[in-house]
Formats: C-alpha cells, sequence, structure tokens
C-alpha cells in the first residue's frame, strides 16, 4: 500500500488478483484508449504544424464520432477513453507553457509521444461514475469484476480509481481519497537535512542519519547474469522471443522491483522516525539530475534521493508538521557558526569543513545540515547534537 498526497488528496494503492477473463477485458480497454491516445496525438501534431488549436473540446468531438462510426471502439466503456483525453490534454497543455515560458529543455515537459502495443503498460483510469465497491470487490464499467487485496481500509469513499499494471505484469488499483491530517504530539525539537551520495541523508541529529544502503549495488550480480542471457537470447528482427528470453526478462524486471520496494520501504520507514520526533524540518531543495552526468550517476541512483525527498515531505503534510525546503547554493560553503562563505568550492574528497574566519571545525555534512536550519530561520538550538562555537573552537585547538 502506496499514499501520496496530491493537493488535498491521498492515493491508496493495492494489488489485484485478475482472473484471465478479466485481464482480457482489461487488455481490451487499454488497447481502445491507446488508439485513441495515438489518434489525439496524430491530430495534435497536425493541429500545430497548421497552426490550429486542439483543446479538449475538440478532441472530445472526435471521440464521439470514433464511437459513433466504429463499432470496436464504442463496444468499451467511454469513462476511461474520456478521462484519457483529460490526461492527454493536461499533458500538451503543460509541454506547451514550457515552451512559451523557456525554460531549459532539461527542465521542459516532453510533448506527448506514440504509446507502442509493447512498450507502454496499462493504464485505465476510472471516475466516480464509472466504478463502485461491493462486497469487497471492485467493479468496473464495461461488466469488469476485479478482487482487491485490502492490506488496509480505506478511510473515505474514493472519488477516481487508477487500473494499471506493472513491469512484473502484476495488476493494481489506486484509489483518491480525501486526505486527512493526523497530527502528531509536540516534541519541540527541530533538524536539518543534507543530502548526499556518501550518505543518503546527513542531519543534525546522529541518530536520524540515512546510510547508503546500496540495494541495487547487491543485485548487481544478478542483474549483470540476467543482461548476459538476454544478449545472448536476444531474438532477430521481427522474429518472436524465445520462452528462455522471455524468462531471462522476467527475472530481470523482478529484481528492479525488488530494488524499488527496498528504496521505497526504506524511505518512508525513516521519514516517519523523522517526522515522529521533530516539530519542523529544514530540508535541501536538492535536484539530483545534475548527478546523472557525473562519475558518481550509479551511486546517486541507488541512493534515491528524490525519492526519498518526496516521501518526507508526504510523511510531514500528513502529520501536519512545518518542512521547510532550502535552496541548495553554496550550502558546502557557508560556515553553519558564522556565515562565512569559503573563496572556493571544496573538492568532493575534502570530507572537513574548516571556517577561516571563526575556526569552527566539523565533518562538511553536518556543517551543512545545520546551515539548513539557518537558512530556513529555525533555532539551532532545538537541534540534537549541536554544540556552541566555542565548543568547536577548543576541538579545534
Amino acid at each position: 500500500m502506496e499514499e501520496t498526497g496530491e493537493g488535498g488528496h491521498a492515493r491508496y494503492t493495492y494489488r489485484l488478483r485478475v482472473s484471465s477473463t478479466a485481464c482480457t477485458a482489461l487488455l481490451a480497454e487499454w488497447d481502445r484508449c491507446r488508439w485513441i491516445w495515438n489518434e489525439c496525438v496524430a491530430r495534435s501534431k497536425k493541429a500545430h504544424s497548421e497552426n490550429e488549436k486542439c483543446g479538449p473540446a475538440r478532441l472530445d468531438r472526435m471521440l464521439t464520432g470514433a464511437r459513433a462510426v466504429t463499432p470496436w471502439l464504442a463496444e468499451g466503456s467511454s469513462v476511461p477513453q474520456q478521462q484519457l483525453i483529460r490526461d492527454f490534454a493536461g499533458s500538451r497543455a503543460k509541454a506547451l507553457k514550457d515552451i512559451k515560458d523557456r525554460l531549459p529543455v532539461r527542465q521542459q515537459a516532453g510533448m506527448p509521444r506514440y504509446k507502442k502495443k509493447r512498450e507502454a503498460d496499462p493504464t485505465l483510469n476510472y471516475t466516480r461514475r464509472g466504478f463502485r465497491l461491493k462486497a469487497g470487490r471492485l467493479h468496473l464499467a464495461g461488466g469488469i469484476v476485479l478482487t482487491v487485496v485490502w492490506s488496509r481500509d480505506l478511510p473515505a469513499d474514493p472519488s477516481s480509481v487508477r487500473i494499471c499494471r506493472d513491469s512484473v505484469r502484476h495488476w493494481h488499483a489506486s484509489f483518491v481519497v480525501p486526505a486527512e491530517v493526523q497530527p502528531l504530539p509536540k516534541t519541540g525539537r527541530v533538524i536539518g537535512i543534507d543530502w548526499g551520495v556518501k550518505e543518503t541523508a546527513t542531519t543534525t541529529s546522529d541518530a536520524h542519519d540515512l546510510p547508503h544502503a546500496g540495494y541495487g549495488k547487491r543485485a548487481q550480480e544478478k542483474l549483470i547474469r540476467y543482461d548476459r542471457m538476454m544478449a545472448r537470447r536476444e531474438p532477430a528482427k521481427r522474429q518472436a522471443a524465445s520462452k528462455g528470453y522471455r524468462e531471462a526478462k522476467k527475472w530481470r524486471a523482478e529484481t528492479y522491483a525488488k530494488i524499488a520496494r527496498q528504496r521505497k520501504d526504506t524511505g518512508r520507514k525513516w521519514a516517519k522516525k523523522v517526522v515522529t520526533d521533530h516539530d519542523a524540518i529544514a530540508v535541501e531543495d536538492f535536484r539530483p539530475k545534475f548527478l546523472a552526468r557525473t562519475t558518481m550517476a550509479r551511486k546517486a541512483a541507488d541512493a534515491s534521493i528524490g525519492a526519498t525527498k518526496q516521501t518526507l515531505l508526504e510523511m510531514g503534510r500528513k502529520h501536519g508538521r512545518d518542512v521547510r525546503l532550502v535552496h541548495p547554493a553554496h550550502t558546502a560553503m557557508d560556515c553553519a557558526w558564522c556565515g562565512a562563505r569559503t573563496k572556493h568550492a571544496l573538492p568532493l574528497s575534502e570530507r572537513t569543513y574548516t571556517c577561516t574566519a571563526c575556526g569552527a571545525v566539523s565533518p562538511r555534512d553536518k556543517n551543512s545540515a545545520n546551515v539548513m536550519l539557518v537558512r530556513a530561520g529555525l533555532n539551532p538550538a532545538g537541534a540534537e547534537g549541536v554544540r556552541p562555537p566555542g565548543a568547536l573552537l577548543q576541538e579545534a585547538a
């Protein structure tokens, strides 16, 4: 089960037990929705080349006309098809806005692309009029009945549900319900968090540091073996894959899915501990995309910094904690005690920060975590393990 905040709403995800009949029906619905998506992409490209508008109203008329003349399309429910058009219009509008705002290419949302049959995973969205829960089972429009593995009760009636299949062919139902704030007792403590590669998160409290788990590194030997198996058995162009190739591909996908679950579980447990023990949290607003072009790319991806940060923000919002994002510029160069800034950027190999102005000496990442507190406007006296500058000066002497 997974919860994610979405503008006052929470998403609860459950596994599904799908029969062969229901699986066939879901894939048939997905084929229709995929055809509609590709048709929207084609019409959008044509309208763009002719300087015409291609909004949701025009696409809705296209869908109505297509269902009137295409019996195969009309056999499916109109609810997921209409929701697909809404999703397409939203993604296209965001991409056009990013282009209009002249954002850098790396920050722009990509324009919608064609969904290929053997590459796109099935995803169907149903609004409240397209599904209902009856006797613990999920009934979808079109007579599709699914068995939900209820790992936890829903806190409220869902407003929508998303049916999707992952890379290992497991089906999931993701319900959207109103988010409820669950306040925790006040502790009077604050914490600063600095993201890194040596440790996933370094905090002002030694007890709340998040070490690098290295789940991907542990599974690297298995992944290399599966990659070699797939390379040896790769089918020729326009030929069906062998049973051995499909099995190796499945094992590889299952290994990646296990790594993702391990990272998510570790991140959620750590975030819950941090949120429970602190009233205010100063978090570095770190965006690890630039690490993809460095020699630390693999280790940074294995640390899963972005997902862990998002989990912490969602957990803080759920429990009503004060979470403050801090701009990451120069956090490794500033002194947490006197605010002085070094003249040159510190190399990554230098792990101890020494202030030339006040003489304070501390581990580099710990200093950055304390800088987060100062920049967020929090009182460092409420942080655990923080000592006054005088103690650091005596230690340096």
